[in-house]
């Protein structure tokens, strides 16, 4: 093992000004110089905000009407009150729609009387589903099948006029 040498540098002598600092380890120009250059920045940033708020302060600005000029605003004058829609008739209102809902779903109706598409109740659709099966997709050339929506005329569908005279 190699013997640790420990060098003794003799102390300096303090009564030599020359002796009393370090010349060569600290770079005061360029500390001078980084000092600079954080100041310039600085201030640049805070002229940029200034012009960036202003900006923002225009634009938000450009969108409203100038105000009169004999308007004051009056600090005791209470804020319009809330524009809340209250509904007095609230629980008779939806009593109404859900009796339009359960008519819909339990009555028969015309969707499109052009085309010959009907509304039956959701019984009798489950039933004549179970009945008939859900028919299978066609395969389209991209292996995707297109979203068929199953339409029941009123030819389809004989019973629909004894069911709803029943």
């Amino acid at each position: 093992m190699a013997e640790n040498k420990i060098t003794r540098h003799p102390l300096p002598d303090l009564s030599i000004p020359e002796m009393r600092h370090e010349h060569a380890d600290v770079n005061v120009w360029a500390i001078g110089k980084v000092a600079i250059a954080l100041i310039l920045v600085t201030i640049a940033s805070v002229f940029l905000m200034f012009g960036v708020f202003r900006y923002f302060e225009l634009r938000e600005n450009a969108g409203q009407e100038p105000r009169p000029a004999g308007a004051s605003i009056n600090a005791r004058r209470l804020p319009p009150e809330p524009n809340i829609i209250y509904n007095e008739n609230e629980a008779g209102n939806l009593q109404q729609i859900r009796r339009g809902e359960e008519q819909l779903l339990s009555g028969y109706s015309w969707v499109d009387q052009q085309h010959g598409v009907v509304r039956i109740p959701i019984g009798r659709a489950i039933d004549l589903l179970a009945e008939r099966g859900i028919p299978p997709r066609p395969q389209s050339e991209a292996g995707v099948a297109p979203r068929a929506q199953p339409e029941l005329s009123p030819q389809q569908e004989p019973s629909a006029q004894q069911d709803q005279a029943k």
